[in-house]
């Protein structure tokens, strides 16, 4: 798989639910030979600000007369985000993908549980769109503060089970999803998750308590300044010793880290 740079020019722009919204690209460049896990660092426009791009983890594949496009699910935060949200059709980012490793899903796994926190569930989707063609059972976990942050249930494969667990009890469980997480565990064959770093946490406490030595795949979130190693400014401190978050994950162990 090369890593490439390339302009890819939008295609489509919508607001799934409040404040996060989904773009559509054209640029096979950056997507050629991805997989669910990798990511792909935006620059949205021309120019020195924002001065540094960002990471986005590959939230959709398909493919359309030919060509393979790819989707990005992103919450609006800051200046980048709100450039994105705002880019009209036709317009173009700079983009430099696919980078890092992506999930693993064992060959022998057949019931996955994927575990999501906010745009956490990006990757767990694609993820989800690959594995149903090959035979596996999936269920999907996701935590919000409330209903409105909940990725919406109707864009997921009908195959895929849905437990939602929010703060505020408006929508699902009330708790965290790590309460889903630890109710599912016993279930699964494999576990793979994404999301913040206190879920990650809360998740590794779980698998201790469980006391069988699981394996889970976790997706860490933190700042990328370069997405290719060269700044040193994404070190992930694990029990192998200091790992780069871009050239060595995003994809690790949980209890590597945590």
């Amino acid at each position: 798989m090369t890593v490439q740079q390339a302009e890819a020019e939008v295609l489509e722009t919508e607001e799934i639910y409040p404040g996060t919204f989904v773009t559509w690209y054209a640029g096979e460049a950056v997507c050629r030979g991805a997989q669910p896990g990798q990511f792909v660092m935006v620059q949205p426009v021309e120019g020195m600000d924002p001065f540094l791009p960002r990471a986005f983890s590959f939230y959709r594949f398909r493919e359309r007369g030919g060509e393979r496009q790819f989707a990005l699910l992103y919450t609006v935060i800051g200046e980048a985000t709100t450039l994105m949200a705002s880019q009209p059709v036709g317009a173009v980012s700079r983009m430099t993908g696919p980078l890092g490793r992506g999930f693993e899903v064992r060959r022998g796994a057949r019931n996955l549980l994927l575990v999501g926190g906010g745009v956490g569930v990006a990757p767990l989707v694609a993820l989800a769109d690959e594995q149903l063609g090959r035979g596996r059972t999936l269920v999907l976990c996701v935590g919000a503060r409330t209903a409105e942050g909940v990725f919406p249930a109707e864009l997921l494969p009908p195959e895929v089970e849905y437990a939602v667990a929010t703060e505020d009890g408006a929508m699902g469980r009330r708790g965290l999803v790590t309460d889903l997480f630890a109710e599912y565990l016993p279930w699964a064959d494999q576990s793979l998750a994404c999301g913040p770093t206190p879920m990650f946490r809360s998740m590794a406490s779980v698998v201790r308590a469980d006391g069988m030595g699981r394996s889970v795949q976790v997706l860490m979130e933190t700042e990328m300044a370069c997405g290719t190693g060269i700044c040193y400014g994404c070190a992930v401190f694990t029990k192998r010793g200091v790992r780069l978050c871009c050239r060595d994950g995003p994809r690790f162990e949980l209890l590597d880290v945590f």
